[in-house]
């Protein structure tokens, strides 16, 4: 899940935004007060203290680069105003998380993908990605840590007959997509096959697999994983059957 920031509406007039710090500054429109002497903001926090900006404006700018935060940090902001009135965060989203990692020293190990990375800017998820019947199939998800430095990372992969290959990637709140290098893995595992049972109400797998099954237009049927599907229920024609690193079709024959 994408840590975006999360704009509350609070009683007694506050607004709270919560969010990392991705190096750049908050700026809010401010009308005048309902009674009509001042401005609506009376008071803006920066996770508990009180900013010395300018607030007596109609516009103004809450200055971040001042508290000393590294790229990453979490951020409260909450924004005090008076009844009657409303201010406007005019760029809510630079306290979103950005996709900004640097990934090394992919490998297999164990059953495990394992990668290094620097760079990182914020706590969003890593996708990690298997490429399959001619495509690049999600597999799996680890949280990132979002903070600068060194950190690694491991997750199970279930790896087919020959040629593997892997890659990561992070996609931000501003649709942003990152991608590792991708790496290679040649495994010595039999290819899988498969046979339908005698009353033709399941494909039977010589073990379990990812695999996906697709109606004669293309439509997804099913995706999963696991040493047997039933299709007792499909109606009859072909299908597209995707399994280990092969694709065929299949003949709904009853």
């Amino acid at each position: 899940m994408l840590l975006v920031v999360n704009s509350t509406m609070l009683p007694a007039g506050q607004i709270e935004l919560r969010g990392t710090y991705q190096g750049e500054n908050l700026y809010i429109k401010n009308p005048f007060a309902a009674t009509g002497v001042g401005f609506c903001v009376y008071e803006v926090t920066v996770n508990g203290m009180t900013t010395t900006d300018e607030i007596n404006s109609s516009a103004f700018e809450v200055d971040l680069s001042v508290f000393g935060f590294r790229l990453g940090e979490p951020i409260t902001i909450r924004v005090n105003y008076k009844e009657g009135c409303s201010p406007n965060i005019l760029n809510a989203d630079v306290l979103n998380a950005r996709a900004t990692f640097v990934a090394e020293g992919l490998h297999i190990e164990n059953g495990k993908l394992v990668w290094n990375t620097r760079n990182e800017t914020g706590p969003l998820p890593f996708i990690i990605e298997q490429f399959r019947w001619n495509k690049w199939v999600e597999t799996g998800r680890v949280d990132g840590k979002g903070v600068p430095g060194q950190h690694t990372y491991s997750a199970e992969v279930r790896l087919h007959a020959g040629t593997n290959r892997f890659r990561i990637r992070q996609v931000d709140s501003r649709g942003n997509r990152r991608l590792s290098g991708e790496i290679t893995y040649i495994s010595n595992k039999q290819p899988v096959t498969f046979n339908i049972t005698s009353d033709g109400n399941y494909i039977r797998f010589s073990e379990a697999t990812l695999y996906e099954l697709f109606d004669g237009f293309g439509r997804i049927v099913v995706r999963g994983f696991g040493d047997r599907l039933q299709v007792a229920n499909l109606e009859r024609g072909n299908y597209y059957l995707n399994y280990d690193n092969t694709m065929e079709v299949f003949n709904k024959r009853r």
